[in-house]
């Protein structure tokens, strides 16, 4: 009898595809989109202009950005039906369950052969792009009991989100830090909410099906949904007295208790993005004032660098940035649906990737029950 295949928990490591879309080196701390390091999208890169390098391959000219953006700028308003769905839901219930509602519905409202027909797959992954902020800021606005903003074509896709949140429009320096986190967490390879949209396409469902069952995966807790619990994690550290910190980071330790926001099951460096984003709460609270959090935070990384920084455990991506977006007034359970709203454009180029040149997934099992039994 041949030897059973080897089982591997989560498909740690296993290739699932081949793709051009995304490189991590996770011992070097390495993060590029298409080969470009995500330091340098982050320093001179829009969102906009990231967003069509994933979808489309390579940066668009200047006159192709400027088609682009002002096609994201038209395709921002909601049918007023999708709107209606969102006003029927629980308002008490979470926000990502909210926005995986209203993209599932989307397709009723945009049907047409994303199969056979490039033009309307490109157009689809650019809605999906543009009323994804719409969704998640009407949304927010609806169970306040306070009517949808209308999106505006003369504002960037980050400004124009949190002016829908706010009711204002924000400053150069929020709205470019806004920008710049879309940016950090637009694309990361094989994750688990991607494997799930390119599992979804393969079955030639289309990229709202897609991107509503990516949704519902990063919306675990061990995905998308870490970041929210970072900040709820940092408010159970009494202070950042070096002593304390690190006593508290020893208890949890000695528990073998998960501390979000370090550890990733790539990267055995600290996490690239979480560098950038912790330059952009520097300038966030050099305008506008600290928060005590934030020296816990950082006292926190350094305990733990001396405690597990051997190991390979640093800060991921989730660790600062729900620090970023509380200062900016973005409510906690909405820190997930943010992530979403960034990570749509990578889960979109997977899609039109896996659609290249497609094969369903079929995964076999390694059977361990009993065999041919007989009903009693």
């Amino acid at each position: 009898m041949a030897d059973k295949p080897e089982y591997v928990p989560g498909l740690a490591g296993v290739p699932a595809a081949r793709s051009s879309v995304c490189l991590i080196n996770g011992a070097e701390g390495k993060l590029q989109y298409r080969g470009y390091p995500i330091e340098q999208l982050a320093e001179k890169c829009t969102y906009e202009q990231v967003a069509y390098m994933l979808l489309f391959g390579e940066f668009a000219t200047d006159d192709e950005l400027k088609a682009f953006e002002a096609e994201l700028a038209r395709e921002r308003s909601l049918k007023f039906r999708i709107i209606d769905v969102l006003k029927n839901l629980p308002e008490r219930g979470h926000p990502m369950d909210a926005l995986t509602a209203a993209v599932a519905s989307m397709g009723m409202f945009y049907p047409g052969d994303h199969v056979e027909d490039l033009e309307f797959r490109r157009l689809s992954a650019v809605r999906l792009v543009a009323k994804l902020p719409t969704v998640v800021a009407a949304w927010h606005r609806i169970r306040q009991g306070d009517n949808p903003i209308e999106p505006r074509a003369d504002l960037g896709h980050a400004a124009n989100f949190l002016y829908m949140l706010h009711g204002e429009e924000p400053d150069e320096l929020t709205a470019k830090i806004m920008d710049v986190a879309l940016i950090l967490h637009a694309e990361h390879s094989m994750n688990a909410s991607t494997f799930t949209a390119r599992v979804t396409g393969s079955t030639l469902a289309d990229p709202y099906a897609a991107v509503a069952s990516a949704i519902g995966s990063l919306a675990g807790p061990l995905h998308g949904g870490a970041n929210e619990r970072v900040l709820s994690l940092l408010e159970t550290i009494p202070d950042s007295k070096p002593e304390n910190v690190r006593r508290w980071a020893e208890d949890k330790l000695a528990r073998k208790e998960k501390i979000m926001g370090f550890g990733h099951r790539v990267y055995k460096a600290k996490d690239p993005r979480a560098t950038v984003l912790q330059g952009l709460v520097g300038q966030l609270f050099e305008k506008f004032g600290s928060s005590p959090i934030y020296g816990v935070a950082t006292e926190l990384e350094k305990q733990m660098e001396q405690l597990v920084g051997h190991k390979g455990i640093y800060p991921n991506v989730d660790f600062y940035s729900g620090i970023v977006y509380e200062k900016m007034g973005i409510p906690i359970d909405l820190f997930t649906p943010v992530f979403a709203i960034a990570r749509v454009a990578g889960w979109l180029a997977h899609l039109l990737e896996q659609l290249q040149d497609n094969r369903i997934f079929r995964p076999s099992q390694i059977w361990v029950g009993e065999a041919d039994r007989t009903v009693p």
